[in-house]
């Protein structure tokens, strides 16, 4: 059911504290950890510990939340000193989602160009 922590999750598995992850931070509704292969000096994933299966899942059903994590992203880069970044949320595998949580890259530390790849 859409919210509830799923089983075969990885990302509810580590908001669950199941799957070790380098946190950066925590809030009530999100979670901050590095990603395990990143694409830039800084990349950071976002999640809500409440599980949806997309972004637009997650803003549809809890639009309070998808707030948080947007703001999250924002003191993520804040902590991490960044001027410049980006934010990503991948929604399909065409778009290059593998997790079926939702969740947001933050990027940066280096020159990100336009149109990304």
């Amino acid at each position: 059911m859409a919210g509830e922590p799923q089983d075969d999750c990885l990302f509810c598995k580590i908001v669950a504290g199941q799957i070790p992850a380098t946190i950066v931070r925590e809030t009530d509704t999100t979670v901050a950890f590095q990603d395990i292969n990143p694409q830039a000096p800084t990349h950071v994933l976002v999640i809500p510990r409440v599980h949806h299966r997309d972004v637009a899942a997650l803003a549809a059903a809890e639009p309070a939340i998808t707030a948080d994590v947007l703001r999250e992203a924002g003191e993520v880069a804040a902590q991490e000193k960044l001027d410049s970044y980006r934010v990503v949320f991948n929604t399909g595998s065409g778009a290059g989602q593998t997790v079926w949580h939702a969740h947001a890259h933050v990027l940066g530390g280096r020159g990100l160009q336009w149109p990304p790849g």
